[in-house]
């Protein structure tokens, strides 16, 4: 009897130590698993981050059905440097007539010029381009190309001038803007670039 209850103990801690190092097994078999899976995730590639577009030249021409085509032109070539914005008219505006107008925006720090309008118009759900004047320039714009969505996009207009009149004509492209809005002041977003011109109407 004595023996058999001896075989009994040693039996049943032979089952607990045997036990205990099947759940240490199992434990650090655990801490490895989640170890591997940190450095899993702290080797995966980085997202790739959409960086800003550099803009140094904006060009916007209007074309009237007949009459003298006005090219409105800033230049900036060091971009945020210290260079100074350098805005030029050619032609002039005419009274009540309408153009068709198209704008243009370039990298000219890269050799040949990027052209930056095809990007806006691949993402056109992310931008828009947006025409503001002074009060009391005689000038309204609207809009006659859409994202995919059906929004305002910016590219192309239609530019209706009024009577003779002078002021400032501003050119705004805005990266992730809230659409639909009400304009430039309600649709928030990054400005890409802004450009200001001084108009007459003759």
């Amino acid at each position: 009897m004595k023996t058999l209850q001896l075989n009994s103990i040693t039996n049943f801690k032979f089952q607990t130590m045997k036990t205990m190092k099947t759940m240490k097994r199992c434990s650090m078999y655990a801490l490895l698993a989640i170890a591997m899976i940190g450095c899993s995730d702290d080797d995966a590639a980085p997202l790739p981050v959409n960086e800003e577009e550099v803009i140094t030249t904006v060009i916007l021409t209007l074309t009237p059905e007949s009459g003298e085509e006005v090219v409105l032109t800033a230049i900036d070539l060091d971009g945020d440097g210290p260079g100074e914005l350098v805005t030029t008219m050619s032609g002039s505006f005419s009274e009540s007539t309408q153009y068709q107008g198209a704008v243009r925006f370039l990298n000219e720090t890269e050799t040949p010029a990027e052209e930056i309008t095809d990007e806006v118009l691949e993402e056109a759900d992310e931008h828009q381009v947006f025409y503001t004047t002074t009060e009391g320039l005689n000038i309204q714009t609207t809009y006659e190309d859409q994202d995919s969505q059906g929004n305002p996009l910016g590219l192309q207009i239609t530019l209706t001038t009024g009577a003779a009149s002078e002021g400032s004509l501003t050119v705004t492209l805005r990266h992730e803007p809230v659409k639909p809005n009400d304009g430039l002041d309600s649709a928030g977003g990054e400005t890409d670039i802004t450009t200001t011109f001084d108009v007459t109407i003759e």
